[in-house]
C-alpha cells in the first residue's frame, strides 16, 4: 500500500498558504485556497469555470464580485470565538476581489459551477449541536444543500472540543449511488487551540486499501478521497475544521462504518 499524500502542509506563514487544486489532489472537483492576508492587502481573481465561496475565517475584509460590492465583513478576530463566519458567493465566470481591513485569514471554497446563482452575501447561518457525550461537537452548516445557492459546493464549519470526536462513527460518501450514498471528495482545514497542539485524523476504507493515520497541526489540510474519515482532538486542545466538498451530485448522503453504526443507533435512541 503507497502512501496517499493526504496530509498537506501550509505552503509558508503569510500569503497564500494553500492551493489546492483537482490536479495537484489527483481528483475532479474540490479546490480550496488559504490566504493570510495582513491590513491592507489586497487579492483579485478570476472565478473561471469555478463558483467560489469565500469564507472570513478570521478578521474583517471587504469583498465585492464583479458587479456588487458587499461592503466590510467578517466578525470574530479569533475563529475560536465560535461565531458564525462572514461568508459571500461567487459564481463561475466572474470575479472576485478582497482587501482586508485588519489582518484576517480567508477560505476560497471551489467546485465546478453552472451558473444557475447569482453573488450574494450567505446569511442565515445557525449554530448546530451534534452529537452526544464525547463526541458532542458544534456545527455552523454555511452552504449545505437545504440552502439552494450553489451549484455544486458543500460546505461547513465544525468546532470540537478537547477530548472530544468528531466525523465520527466514521462515514463515508464515495459512491455515486443517490439516494443511498453520494460521491463527494472533501478537505478538512484544521485550526488548533491553543496553536502548539495537535488532532487526529484517520482516512481508511473498507478494504484496506487505504488507511492513514495523520497527526494534524494547526493550519494543515486533510484530502479524503474516499473512505472513512474520523478525528480526534486530545485533552487540551480544541479543533476547528472547515469542510468543503463537491462531486456529481450536490447532496450529502454517507453511510456509517458497518462495524462501528451501532453507537449511532444507540444515540438515536
Amino acid at each position: 500500500m503507497t502512501k496517499a499524500n493526504l496530509l498537506r502542509k501550509p505552503l509558508a506563514n503569510e500569503g497564500l498558504i494553500h492551493d489546492i487544486t483537482p490536479e495537484s489532489a489527483n481528483w475532479g472537483y474540490v479546490g480550496f485556497a488559504l490566504h493570510r492576508l495582513k491590513k491592507g492587502d489586497s487579492l483579485s481573481f478570476e472565478t473561471g469555470s469555478t463558483e467560489v465561496i469565500l469564507v472570513l475565517v478570521q478578521g474583517r475584509a471587504t469583498l465585492a464580485s464583479a458587479k456588487e460590492s458587499f461592503g466590510e465583513l467578517g466578525q470574530r478576530m479569533d475563529v475560536f470565538e465560535q461565531t458564525t463566519p462572514h461568508c459571500v458567493y461567487v459564481p463561475n465566470n466572474d470575479s472576485w476581489t478582497a482587501t482586508a481591513t485588519t489582518d484576517c485569514e480567508l477560505a476560497v471554497c471551489r467546485a465546478p459551477g453552472k451558473g444557475n446563482h447569482a453573488a450574494r452575501v450567505i446569511d442565515n447561518i445557525q449554530t448546530e449541536t451534534r452529537g452526544k457525550g464525547t463526541n458532542t461537537r458544534i456545527i455552523h452548516p454555511i452552504a449545505m444543500e437545504d440552502k439552494d445557492i450553489a451549484d455544486s459546493l458543500l460546505v461547513t464549519e465544525v468546532f470540537t472540543p478537547d477530548g472530544h470526536w468528531s466525523s465520527y462513527p466514521p462515514h463515508r460518501h464515495d459512491e455515486d449511488n443517490f439516494p443511498d450514498m453520494t460521491y463527494l471528495e472533501e478537505t478538512y482545514y484544521h485550526r488548533l487551540n491553543p496553536a502548539q497542539g495537535f488532532g487526529i485524523q484517520r482516512v481508511f476504507t473498507e478494504d484496506g486499501s487505504l488507511d492513514e493515520t495523520m497527526a494534524v497541526s494547526d493550519r494543515d489540510v486533510v484530502l479524503v478521497p474516499k473512505g472513512h474519515h474520523p478525528c480526534a482532538s486530545p485533552y487540551g486542545y480544541s479543533m476547528y475544521y472547515l469542510n468543503v466538498m463537491a462531486g456529481p451530485m450536490r447532496k450529502w448522503r454517507f453511510q456509517n462504518h458497518p462495524d462501528h453504526d451501532w453507537i449511532a443507533q444507540r444515540d438515536a435512541k
